[in-house]
């Protein structure tokens, strides 16, 4: 493999904190706060859109997201035993239209405020969704639809009728809209046109109705976030009064931050820093989520993915156990688009194991082999929300998949770009050799977890099928899911989907991420929820 090919590597030394201060930003020597803040470290290298429906993936909703806004349907993120289920928001009921199935009735909050002070209505949903949807609107933002889009492809027409009742209605009928609208934060018209009719104005000026307000934003440097006392929601006016968010994509600096007392909370530590952070003194966390961190393939012609022997025997090449060792423990092993204890799991015959012999049988099948070696090219990131570590990982698996006669060179992109290229598709990349991705998948909901990286309409770049799967197996399986408004059916009905995922081995299943963190004593009151987002409301600075 060629140097530039290879993702660079980083000593045990570094990963235990050794960076040195000098090669943190220069603005975080002046991120020192008074106590009442709360300081986070992302992996990001730049703040999330503050519109409503910020870029940058699950980090983005979860920092500038949840925090400034409020959904009409949100997850209940309050416990840490169970995965997260969906609550009211800004609706405080929804359901299908018992004469259109395909039309979804939401029951508008009443004397909800946003920051500015302006009452909630239905009308405001509507200019919400205009945003983000309707092309035509005088207040359409590209931004927040290139975020939201992938997330509710089904959606055909929205609107008000009287101040609390808001209707949208898909394509064709859609039982995971309510999940879709966890996307989409609730503005209004007013605090667009104080911003001069701009989007990129008011990305300074956000008004929301979220637990904070809005009180800086620096793209490259910093967003700064102030309690919003008068919050409607009781249980979630932040204990903290102001959150700092500070984009640290390097790993190593994340942790020098924390360690030097910069930063009070940072995102996805080092596995081999995690025991010297508790030994002094600061607190790590790990809980398992709906995500899985996969390679996407490819089904074009000419992909060599679209061999199932091909496609075998990259799984059965995999170390996961190796891997998790290498992750400190901070990682469950892939065992498909969701683990094992998940209703939706179903019961695959193909099992995911380590075997090395049966992978070169099955690569040999197919014509390859160490003398005759397949060779491949993979879009990855540097880091990114739910990335976990994705330079050592990939050269963990680059080495797995070179044992059994598959040679992968990298294309080693940011994360966002990462994100554009499979918003693109890929037929957009084929040319320069790429026939897989590695972008990690949350799972937490039938729309996420299937229909939107797998359905054959979803094939980008109008959905999030990255690599054009069409299975004629898995298309009525997808119908039937959609149509299934009874949740003990549609998880039958996942299960089947699933069994058929894993035993086509329709990705590269290489882990689930146990989503560590790491935080300074001060932080108490935190809860790490089993979903993609997380509440920062209940964290207090002792």
């Amino acid at each position: 493999m060629h140097a530039s090919d290879r993702p660079p590597t980083v000593s045990r030394r570094a990963l235990l904190g050794g960076a040195a201060l000098a090669a943190l930003p220069w603005d975080l020597a002046q991120a020192q706060a008074p106590s009442g803040t709360l300081r986070v470290g992302m992996t990001l290298a730049a703040i999330p859109l503050s519109n409503g429906c910020p870029d940058q993936g699950g980090e983005g909703q979860r920092f500038m997201g949840i925090t400034l806004y409020n959904f009409l349907v949100e997850w209940d993120l309050s416990q840490s035993d169970r995965p997260a289920p969906l609550k009211p928001g800004l609706a405080t009921d929804w359901a299908v239209d018992p004469g259109n199935p395909k039309r979804w009735w939401f029951t508008i909050r009443q004397g909800v405020k946003f920051h500015d002070g302006k009452l909630l209505t239905a009308a405001d949903v509507a200019f919400s969704f205009d945003r983000a949807f309707r092309r035509d609107a005088a207040w359409f933002d590209n931004r927040a639809n290139a975020a939201v889009a992938l997330r509710m492809p089904t959606i055909a027409d929205w609107g008000a009728e009287g101040e609390d009742r808001f209707w949208l209605e898909t394509i064709y009928p859609d039982s995971t809209v309510p999940f879709g609208t966890v996307y989409v934060g609730i503005t209004h018209r007013g605090a667009w046109e104080a911003a001069g009719r701009s989007w990129d104005a008011y990305l300074d000026r956000a008004v929301g109705t979220g637990p904070w307000k809005l009180e800086s934003f620096a793209i490259r440097e910093r967003a700064v976030l102030v309690r919003n006392p008068d919050h409607w929601e009781a249980a979630r006016i932040p204990k903290t009064q102001r959150l700092m968010l500070l984009p640290l994509p390097d790993a190593n600096t994340r942790v020098a931050a924390l360690r030097s007392g910069q930063v009070d909370f940072i995102e996805a530590p080092p596995p081999d820093a995690l025991a010297s952070l508790q030994a002094a003194g600061f607190a790590t966390v790990l809980n398992r989520y709906p995500h899985n961190w996969t390679w996407h393939f490819s089904m074009l012609e000419g992909s060599p993915w679209r061999d199932v022997r091909v496609r075998k025997a990259a799984n059965l090449a995999i170390d996961r156990a190796g891997m998790t060792a290498m992750l400190g423990g901070t990682m469950l092993a892939g065992a498909g688009i969701v683990t094992p204890d998940s209703p939706w799991y179903g019961t695959p015959s193909f099992r995911l194991d380590y075997d090395p012999a049966r992978a070169r049988a099955l690569l040999a099948e197919a014509g390859h082999g160490p003398r005759n070696p397949l060779k491949t090219r993979v879009a990855i990131s540097a880091g990114g929300s739910g990335q976990m570590q994705p330079l050592t990982m990939n050269e963990a698996v680059q080495q797995n998949l070179k044992d059994i006669g598959i040679e992968v060179s990298f294309e080693v992109v940011e994360w966002n770009a990462l994100l554009v290229m499979r918003r693109e598709g890929a037929a957009k990349i084929a040319s320069r050799g790429v026939s897989a991705i590695n972008v990690s998948y949350g799972a937490g909901d039938p729309f996420s977890g299937f229909m939107r990286i797998m359905k054959a309409d979803m094939a980008a770049p109008a959905g999030g099928n990255w690599g054009s799967l069409n299975d004629p197996v898995l298309e009525p399986l997808f119908e039937a899911a959609y149509r299934a408004m009874d949740p003990a059916v549609q998880d039958a009905i996942l299960a089947k989907i699933h069994t058929r995922v894993v035993d086509e081995a329709l990705f590269l299943f290489v882990a689930h991420d146990l989503n560590p963190r790491a935080m300074s004593r001060r932080v108490q009151g935190f809860v790490q929820a089993r979903n993609w987002s997380q509440d920062l409301t209940p964290i207090r600075m002792a």
